[in-house]
């Protein structure tokens, strides 16, 4: 092995390293990120975790959110999770480092796959890894779309060395590189990789075909089929049983055919229409992908005291005041509900994709232009309904995800990665000059002529209105400072820009003229870039988001009503009424809450609270258990008519259809009467007025209940039912059991005194153990078979 060779990439790895860490500097003292999502994560873990440390095993299930439901989207360890030592080893830095780095490290081995020189490729994947929506996600905590955006180069490295013809490596990076992409768990931006590799898989094909080169398409798209197939099976206890809650949870089928307020709505195989274009980039905010603030940057910006909103607040509130509200001024004017920061992709970025448009020739050009393109298109949404709407009714599992502006994760990737291409060919002697000059005439001319359009035109072609601006109606003044403040936002952007594409462009004609030679270009054009996204992202994401580790890992502090709740050690459940149940992950970190925070509740539980609980039906809350109202941080109000753990009726109402089920919990009254789906023996109880049944023992995945009757009983428990892992015994005896008011379990008990248990065993993560395991030996034993093979052959 000649270790001169290895020296540059050695040295990449440590330029990584250093800018990771530079960026992120305050963990060096032990610091780490506030992150929104990952605090209400921790709400909705903390019950998994404590389980997990007291019993040392995988419940699978949680008790503390959304009255119960699976873990599997929430928190949770699978069997077989061998990539995970891959993963591990490759994110040794501290948090958020670690995937900054894994962004960089994923680019650079895509780049030296395609045959990019170090230095170039160096430069790409800093370029690609501070784009500025990669890295303000941290900021929100989306770590697994970090995690999955980071392994996405590296999974198409596998496709470009099969492609090659150098199937033995393109085999084993496209499996290892799949399997930790979806080790990620994050199916929306997997997904949405997919789209990309389609349209490459096209490109490939037409250009087999043209060459009669078939056959050999075909052998190619074996080894990715199998590599694929393989790298996602080391994942199918996850994906097993991700499936599996899929289709109870909000992404899944409803039944229902009525709104909440009654009236008709389509029966739905997924989210709703309106949920996933609820985020739709508008079709001129697409140019803030090169101009940052071309539509005022995030939902607030901070301004200074030379800003006109300032000026015009100061005289009238006083300095304080103005300060204060020019810290979160709302300069955003576009349709989206909320923005963190303008998806920069970078001047100089875009001005050397435009290069590689007009230098690079061939099927890489025409896959990257092509992935570009349709991902900013589809990330319109419903500003470009037509092509939107056919998606989501038509193409396979579209509907289950929502903001389709992130589908611009593609664009992500491949404006950068087709600018260093241009690099390459740009600094390539078998090109010719007279060709590289026209190319980087007309890259200018675009990036430059658009810059310059909106420099000079852009504050006369639009209103700057934006749709919370009726928080300034006090003070009307105020909107139309705050209109003058984001015109100067774009002019003063779209100048930087410019200059920042002369200067680039300037860069590379002294090199044509031989006035520079080409490492002072690259370093230059590295530095150029560096300042042009270092000093937008600094903006959203620096280390006024780091706090004491302290703080992080345990981001919630009893209050008052918290302390007189918990004095109370029976099992029951809580809700918080002075915010959204179903957006509060506070309440679960403490209790066990009837709400929560996760993107994929259980889709009765969620059609629950949207037709009941939101109207204010307190007999649900009841049958919920919940005994604790919390209205306030030192206020309690005690629930006296919760039903408790589990009680009998008397009568059943057997209805047929999931309308007339959601709406007979209307007048229910849920301690004498149970709606059920299910045909059961009788529908009617005598209820023993001194009947008992009571909770025994609570665990998050055993629960046993004794009862006590004069006569045949049926029995409704205050659990969320879930058929595909929950079964329920009478003394030791396995028995039926029911889907009762929506949501909750209800069975037949004999009479007399018995023992009755539920357990949770599900079965889907012992069937997906014995195929990722399988999955394992065929990734180790093909390439070796493989190799073995050839090199036999090569002696024969």
């Amino acid at each position: 092995m000649n270790f001169k060779k290895l020296l540059p990439y050695i040295g990449a790895i440590v330029v990584f390293i250093i800018a990771s860490l530079v960026y992120f500097n305050p963990v060096l003292s032990g610091k780490q990120i506030k992150q929104s999502d990952i605090t209400q994560f921790m709400g909705m873990s903390k019950e998994i975790v404590d389980y997990r440390v007291k019993k040392g095993e995988e419940p699978y299930w949680l008790g503390n959110a959304f009255s119960g439901m699976p873990a599997y989207q929430v928190s949770a360890y699978y069997p077989n999770d061998f990539i995970s030592v891959i993963d591990n080893t490759l994110r040794f830095l501290p948090r958020p480092a670690d995937y900054l780095f894994l962004y960089f490290l994923g680019f650079f081995i895509l780049l030296t796959a395609l045959k990019v020189d170090w230095k170039l490729a160096i430069l790409g994947s800093l370029s690609f890894g501070f784009s500025t929506y990669l890295i303000i996600i941290f900021g929100a905590g989306h770590n697994a779309k970090a995690h999955a955006i980071a392994y996405m180069p590296l999974v198409v490295a596998g496709f470009v060395y099969v492609f090659q013809k150098r199937y033995l490596l393109g085999f084993v990076i496209t499996s290892l590189a799949m399997a930790l992409e979806v080790y990620t768990n994050h199916p929306q931006m997997t997904y949405y990789l997919g789209f990309s590799l389609l349209i490459f898989g096209i490109v490939e094909f037409i250009n087999a075909f043209k060459k009669k080169e078939l056959p050999t398409f075909a052998k190619q798209v074996t080894v990715l089929l199998v590599a694929v197939i393989l790298g996602v099976a080391t994942n199918a206890p996850r994906l097993m049983a991700m499936k599996e809650y899929a289709n109870f949870s909000t992404r899944g089928t409803s039944e229902l055919t009525i709104s909440p307020e009654g009236t008709p709505k389509p029966k739905s195989t997924g989210l709703d229409k309106d949920y996933i274009t609820e985020y739709s980039y508008g079709i001129w905010e697409t140019f803030n992908l090169m101009i940052p603030r071309f539509m005022g940057g995030g939902t607030v910006e901070k301004l200074g005291e030379d800003s006109n909103f300032y000026q015009t607040l100061e005289p009238k509130a006083g300095p304080a005041t103005a300060k204060e509200y020019s810290e979160q001024a709302l300069t955003y004017w576009g349709a989206q509900p909320i923005v963190e920061a303008p998806a920069y992709i970078g001047a100089i970025v875009f001005f050397l994709f435009f290069l590689g448009i007009f230098l690079v020739e061939g099927r890489l050009k025409y896959w990257l232009v092509a992935s570009v393109i349709f991902s900013i298109v589809m990330s319109w949404g419903k500003n470009f309904s037509g092509l939107t709407n056919f998606f989501i009714d038509y193409v396979p599992l579209y509907n289950k995800f929502r903001a389709v502006s992130s589908i611009q994760v593609i664009a992500e990737l491949c404006v950068p990665l087709l600018g260093v291409l241009a690099l390459k060919n740009f600094f390539s002697s078998k090109i010719d000059r007279k060709m590289k000059e026209d190319a980087l005439k007309k890259a200018i001319y675009t990036a430059g002529g658009i810059t310059l359009f909106f420099t000079l035109f852009g504050t006369s072609l639009f209103a700057f209105e934006g749709i919370r601006d009726g928080q300034y109606q006090q003070l009307p003044e105020l909107i139309d400072a705050i209109i003058s403040d984001r015109k100067s936002m774009l002019f003063s952007d779209s100048i930087r820009s410019l200059i920042l594409i002369l200067l680039s462009g300037g860069l590379l004609w002294f090199f044509l003229k031989k006035k520079i030679q080409q490492i002072p270009v690259i370093v230059a054009l590295s530095l150029l870039i560096l300042f042009d996204l270092v000093s937008v992202d600094i903006k959203y994401v620096n280390k006024e988001d780091f706090t004491s580790k302290r703080r992080v890992q345990k981001p919630f502090t009893l209050t008052q009503a918290d302390k007189e709740i918990l004095k109370d050690k029976s099992h029951y459940r809580v809700i918080d009424i002075t915010k959204n149940p179903m957006m509060d992950g506070r309440t679960s970190y403490f209790h066990k809450s009837i709400g929560g925070y996760h993107a994929a509740k259980m889709g009765r539980y969620q059609e629950l609270f949207d037709y009941q609980i939101a109207k204010n039906n307190l007999e649900i809350l009841n049958m919920l258990n919940v005994k604790y109202f919390i209205a306030g941080a030192d206020k309690v109000e005690l629930n006296a008519a919760a039903n408790g753990n589990a009680w009998f009726v008397g009568k059943i109402d057997v209805v047929n259809s999931a309308n007339k089920e959601i709406k007979a919990l209307d007048s229910i009254n849920t301690k004498q009467m149970a709606v059920v789906r299910t045909p059961i023996s009788k529908t009617n109880f005598e209820v023993d007025s001194l009947a008992t049944i009571k909770l025994t023992k609570y665990s998050l995945t055993d629960l046993k209940y004794e009862s006590n009757s004069a006569k045949d009983g049926f029995a409704v428990f205050s659990e969320i039912f879930y058929k595909d892992g929950w079964n329920a015994y009478i003394d030791g005896k396995l028995v039926p059991h029911y889907q009762v008011d929506y949501v909750l379990r209800g069975m037949e008990i004999p009479v007399g005194k018995h023992s009755i248990e539920f357990k949770f065993e599900p079965t889907v993560i012992k069937n997906g153990k014995l195929i990722s395991l399988l999955a394992y030996l065929l990734i180790l034993l093909i390439p070796v078979g493989w190799w073995y093979f050839f090199q036999k052959r090569k002696t024969a």
